[in-house]
């Protein structure tokens, strides 16, 4: 038997080595299959499943790479089920994913090629709380342009970012660790460096980017000792700098937007529910542990499930293990943690009309005959001035927060190879049931459909129809997307447009103002320059009379508080008028329904 096993083993080999579409890898073996020109591979183990003792450790490398990898279903991370996620089609369930969930996918050209292929590392967004690899089809841009895509899954919400004593308190080395999500990241770009050769990839040629949560975890890897090496490029895409510190994370005195959420609060809800007129403090670390373990992940999440909009989860943490002490923010401009490669970091100038078409304070729906032949409500916009001021503030302030001062901090701490852009393009129909470019315009995640050339991600038709019409405008913007992106993976320069258009770096030698990309139709996409900053936009704010007086402190607390670290205190001494964090709070909260677009 031992003789026959053996044969049968050295056939199997052979049959491997004769196939290109079956690799063997480090976790497995893989069968890849042809689909329009490209090669693609899927749900590919990169570290051993984060369950059971291995829930809250570092990922785990899989030692046994003789086992035949198949095809899984719902393989995406624990979540709240959402069509913006990419979730929705297990909508029959409120929580959907599987802590089982640590895999990618790999996209290569099906054409020969002489030389290994630059290689780009997706990682979706979704807040580090939703999202998952599977939405997202990069053929095009594999088949136009010739580079390998790797798109990831990682541990979201409070299974990749988890702060308590019972955990940290009893572990030991890179698992006393609360960013499990970032070493997911980083181990899947680890698994990259191993096996990407085996499909034709450039492992000393790797670059990642990621939209949102994505942009901000591409900041994250560019300030982690632990990531280094491990990329060569970076593109942020409508990314933040938020970091928490741990005490934070794990219990607050003071109410927040995410005091509710702490592991602390949850912990105690938990025992609560289990124990009667117990909280955590009557048991020991080892016994909190073993409770938290003991949860299935649905019943953990549950504790999440229902969190009101405006409530957040505190995620990355500056435990000084995975992420600096100093916090994601400061460690930027800092020589000694940054992996200096070169960075393209973006926005989109109507960031924010994503959240703004969903909120009852700003839009209303009238179920019209007209609209009803389309099954969709007629959406108007209550108070156009104000809306579009809400709009400029808080995306100008992404821009400023996400996109310039994070370069500027690169630039500080010697990076010289800086790219900045803004995605302006906004040729969607006027239509019945709405005017789409006054209604959601150059929204957050609306470039990555053009990047990947496929539409289907907001849904499909008919509203792809009327957010990315077919003509001239779409096609440009798209295809030079793709150009600026693919020559940056190859080059580490994002090069000209179709149109002969430079991409000129973020700084340039004796120049007082920032240049960025306008990404836009041929007739507007070209370079800029600014000085914007968030004193500049809290002055302008404080003259301007689209807004009342407290949906002026409200845009003035949003600017100081999102996308990055709290800078309230601080800005709001640039402001002439009178405002208060906790009237502003209490506005947000008082107006936080949302529209029911279903």
């Amino acid at each position: 038997m031992k003789k026959i096993f053996f044969l049968l083993s050295l056939l199997f080999i052979s049959f491997i080595n004769s196939d290109e579409l079956l690799i063997k890898t480090s976790s497995g073996i893989t069968q890849g299959y042809k689909n329009n020109k490209v090669i693609i591979w899927e749900d590919i183990p990169y570290a051993k499943p984060p369950i059971n003792d291995l829930r809250w450790r570092a990922p785990r490398k899989i030692s046994d790479n003789s086992s035949i990898i198949q095809p899984k279903t719902g393989n995406f991370c624990i979540q709240r089920t959402s069509g913006f996620g990419g979730s929705s089609d297990f909508s029959d369930e409120l929580i959907s994913g599987s802590e089982d969930c640590l895999y990618l996918d790999i996209f290569k050209p099906a054409k020969k090629n002489k030389e290994k292929l630059p290689v780009m590392v997706w990682i979706h967004g979704g807040g580090n709380t939703s999202g998952l690899k599977d939405i997202y089809d990069f053929s095009k841009l594999v088949k136009r342009h010739n580079v390998i895509i790797v798109r990831i899954n990682y541990r979201l919400g409070p299974f990749g970012w988890f702060t308590h004593p019972a955990i940290q308190g009893l572990q030991d080395g890179i698992d006393k660790t609360s960013n499990f999500g970032t070493l997911d990241i980083i181990a899947s770009l680890e698994w990259v460096k191993e096996n990407i050769n085996l499909f034709g990839g450039n492992q000393d040629n790797v670059t990642i980017f990621g939209e949102s949560a994505g942009g901000h975890n591409v900041l994250s890897l560019l300030v982690s000792k632990h990531a280094k090496g491990l990329f060569h490029k970076a593109i942020s895409m409508s990314g933040y700098t938020e970091s928490i510190l741990p005490d934070q994370a794990y219990k607050q005195i003071q109410d927040s937007f995410s005091s509710n959420h702490t592991s602390w609060s949850i912990a105690n809800r938990i025992i609560e529910d289990k124990y009667d007129n117990k909280s955590q403090d009557d048991f020991s670390k080892a016994e909190l542990k073993e409770i938290l373990l003991n949860l299935s992940g649905q019943d953990f999440y549950e504790y999440y499930f229902n969190r009101k909009n405006f409530e957040e989860i505190p995620l990355l943490t500056n435990d000084g293990i995975v992420i600096p002490k100093i916090g994601l923010k400061e460690a930027l401009s800092k020589k000694e943690f940054v992996n200096n490669v070169p960075t393209i970091a973006g926005s989109n100038r109507d960031e924010v009309k994503f959240w703004l078409a969903f909120s009852d304070y700003f839009v209303e729906l009238d179920n019209s005959v007209g609209s009803s032949l389309f099954d969709i409500p007629k959406v108007l916009i209550k108070d156009k001035n104000a809306y579009e001021a809400f709009n400029f503030y808080r995306s100008s302030a992404w821009k400023v927060r996400g996109v310039d001062e994070p370069l500027n901090s690169l630039r500080i701490a010697g990076n010289k190879n800086l790219y900045s852009y803004r995605f302006d393009w906004d040729d969607q129909r006027k239509f019945i049931i709405a005017d789409f470019s006054q209604l959601i315009g150059a929204s957050h995640a609306l470039e990555i459909p053009l990047l990947a050339g496929d539409a289907t991600l907001v849904g499909g038709s008919p509203i792809s129809n009327f957010i990315y019409p077919k003509g001239i405008s779409k096609f440009f913007t798209s295809r030079n997307m793709m150009l600026f992106w693919s020559n940056f993976a190859k080059t580490g320069d994002p090069g000209f447009s179709s149109n002969k258009i430079q991409w000129l770096p973020f700084f340039e030698e004796n120049q007082s103002k920032r240049s960025f990309m306008i990404i836009d139709n041929k007739k507007n996409l070209q370079m800029a320059k600014d000085n914007l900053s968030l004193q500049t936009l809290t002055e302008d704010l404080y003259l301007d009379k689209r807004l009342s007086e407290i949906e002026k402190c409200v845009v003035l607390f949003q600017m100081s508080t999102f996308v990055g670290n709290d800078e309230y205190d601080k800005n709001i001494k640039n402001y002439n008028g009178d405002c208060d964090r906790k009237s502003s709070e209490r506005f947000i909260i008082e107006n936080a329904s949302s529209i029911d677009y279903d």
